[in-house]
């Protein structure tokens, strides 16, 4: 049985309050997409903390116990490795100011090279129709 999925009700009025009026009505015009964007951000975190509870279980066995399964190893470099990622990419961006608009350009010209910068929960690619 298909699970059935919340409407999500924006409420845009602070915004529209604030005199950004043009940007609610960029969100009213792609409701759909901003929805959809949404979930998939949203199922990326879910699986991201996911995949946290379950690291922090393999670092406590191998502490306790010293010795690990082969996919439990194979699960922990992955995590490294998105570790890594993360910092590669946010601390230059913490650190120069107005830098973090740049974010979205970088991934997409990595993107184009052939070099992945997303962590591993996120790779599934969006596929919002225009």
């Amino acid at each position: 049985m298909e699970e059935k999925k919340k409407i999500l009700k924006l409420d845009l009025s602070i915004f529209e309050n604030n005199g950004k009026k043009d940007f609610v009505q960029i969100i009213r015009n792609n409701k759909d997409k901003t929805v959809k964007a949404f979930d998939f951000f949203m199922d990326g975190i879910k699986n991201e903390a996911s995949d946290s509870k379950e690291t922090r279980r393999i670092l406590i066995h191998y502490v306790a116990k010293q010795q690990i399964t082969k996919e439990e190893e194979l699960h922990l470099k992955k995590r490294v490795y998105d570790i890594f990622k993360k910092l590669g990419i946010g601390v230059p961006f913490m650190l120069i100011p107005g830098a973090t608009l740049l974010i979205p350009f970088i991934l997409k010209a990595a993107e184009k090279k052939g070099i992945n910068l997303y962590p591993t929960n996120f790779n599934g690619k969006l596929k919002i129709e225009k």
